[in-house]
């Protein structure tokens, strides 16, 4: 039996390649295949990717493909999304963006949750910053960036060290163990 579906994984891909057959996955393979992505190199995802998905692998990062191959062999192996239920998220996505393409791929809030508590332990001091729904609030007092209160941790603790030894401004993404704005640790 052979399986042919629109899933994430066939969304992401570059180049399709025409009436490819793919083969359809066991049930029973998918806990053993799904434990295999966490050890496979990137060069056996990407074979992984042009036998699953029939097209060329995108340039993303290894985790990228780990993840949407993990879907793609459940996908495989159990079904996909019903017609109905694609239909559905597409509607629902047309409602949100007007059906422009651009739009839906611009996340407009990156910031964690508002409640979400962030914890950094710096120079044997554990600090907590809770996000706000409009900020953040360390020690008490309220804050428009993470960058500010990395700025107010470092001055607290070495004013001038931090300056005078590495003329280190922390980026407050990056202090709280965030990646910046893009990548959410």
């Amino acid at each position: 039996m052979t399986t042919r579906s629109t899933s994430p994984a066939a969304l992401d891909a570059q180049h399709a390649r025409p009436s490819v057959t793919i083969p359809a996955i066991p049930p029973t393979d998918v806990p053993r295949r799904l434990a295999a992505l966490r050890t496979a190199m990137t060069a056996d995802l990407k074979q992984q990717w042009r036998e699953l998905v029939g097209t060329e692998p995108p340039p993303f990062s290894r985790p990228h493909l780990q993840s949407r191959l993990a879907y793609r062999i459940q996908e495989l192996a159990y079904g996909g999304l019903r017609p109905e239920t694609g239909a559905r998220l597409e509607a629902l996505g047309e409602q949100l963006d007007g059906g422009n393409a651009v739009l839906r791929r611009i996340r407009r809030d990156d910031r964690p949750v508002a409640g979400t508590q962030l914890i950094r332990e710096w120079r044997g001091v554990e600090h907590t910053v809770t996000v706000l729904a409009e900020g953040f609030e360390w020690d008490g007092r309220p804050y428009q960036s993470l960058s500010a209160i990395a700025r107010a941790i470092t001055r607290a603790i070495t004013r001038a060290i931090t300056r005078a030894i590495t003329g280190t401004r922390w980026h407050g993404w990056t202090f709280f163990g965030l990646r910046g704005r893009r990548g959410l640790a």
